[in-house]
């Protein structure tokens, strides 16, 4: 059995981040390990949630794997909160993957044009530091302007574009870069991704469906990271990635009783086992 380390923080409740990755990536046969980087009541589209950070926890946690002599096949970060979390995790890539380890970064920092509240332009850099170790970073379009320090298109773009920002997001020096969230039709939504090693790019959508839940960029990359240990290679992990969070959403708004604040997922998670199946 593949074993990866996820990094990232944990919402006591809310459908996001940890509480999502350690479920999605053991139902796909993958055992995950966790490092939190912090603790929150609530997911942050609550009002009111507790915080607690434990930037201090991380090292001395490595260190305690260091000692038991365990290995990892794959570390996969989220959320990181700090420029401190980013010096981390950085130490943490260096460790795990000078043995071997497939380095994923979700550089999860902004959306719809906007840093989230507590980032600015000089984390967005060191968040571009970090990606330069990975393997394979999955920015969306606003978080790979940042990372490259250009303005914010919106919609207004094309495949040529798309590909143009994907070689400059390689050229930070990861393997692989992945654009989430990109359309180039009227009701179709997806990615396209370019392998510096290969020189090839590759897209695939799905049903855009018009509404929006907390929690679906940590859907997508934790099966992902999933499909990736089940040896699907990139394109075929990014397929059930884009079409298991599509199926996600569609059940939830199928669902009269769904949560407003996540994705039913677990509804999902037979279509996804039945798909590595397949």
């Amino acid at each position: 059995m593949k074993r990866i380390v996820s990094v990232q923080d944990i919402s006591c409740l809310g459908k996001c981040s940890l509480t999502v990755a350690l479920p999605i990536i053991s139902a796909m046969g993958v055992e995950c390990a966790v490092v939190p980087t912090a603790v929150l009541s609530t997911h942050t589209m609550f009002r009111g949630y507790t915080f607690c950070d434990l930037t201090e926890d991380i090292q001395p946690i490595v260190e305690h794997w260091k000692k038991e002599g365990i290995k990892y096949d794959a570390v996969y970060t989220g959320y990181l909160g700090s420029f401190e979390q980013l010096s981390l995790v950085s130490d943490m890539f260096d460790l795990y993957g000078k043995d071997g380890a497939l380095i994923v970064v979700d550089p999860v920092m902004a959306d719809n044009g906007k840093l989230y509240p507590g980032f600015t332009k000089e984390f967005a850099a060191s968040m571009a530091k970090l990606c330069s170790k990975a393997d394979i970073i999955l920015p969306n379009l606003t978080e790979a302007s940042y990372m490259l320090d250009i303005p914010y298109v919106g919609a207004d773009y094309d495949e040529d574009y798309i590909k143009e920002l994907l070689v400059k997001l390689c050229s930070l020096g990861c393997k692989c870069a992945v654009i989430t969230g990109v359309s180039f039709e009227k009701g179709r939504l997806g990615v396209m991704s370019y392998n510096s090693e290969t020189g090839e790019y590759f897209k695939y959508f799905n049903t855009h469906i018009p509404v929006s839940y907390h929690g679906t960029g940590d859907v997508f990359s934790s099966s992902f990271v999933g499909g990736m240990m089940n040896g699907l290679g990139l394109e075929g992990a990014l397929k059930i990635a884009v079409d298991y969070t599509v199926d996600c959403i569609q059940k939830t708004v199928d669902n009269p009783e769904s949560h407003s604040y996540g994705v039913d997922f677990e509804a999902s998670i037979p279509m996804l086992v039945s798909r590595l199946q397949a």
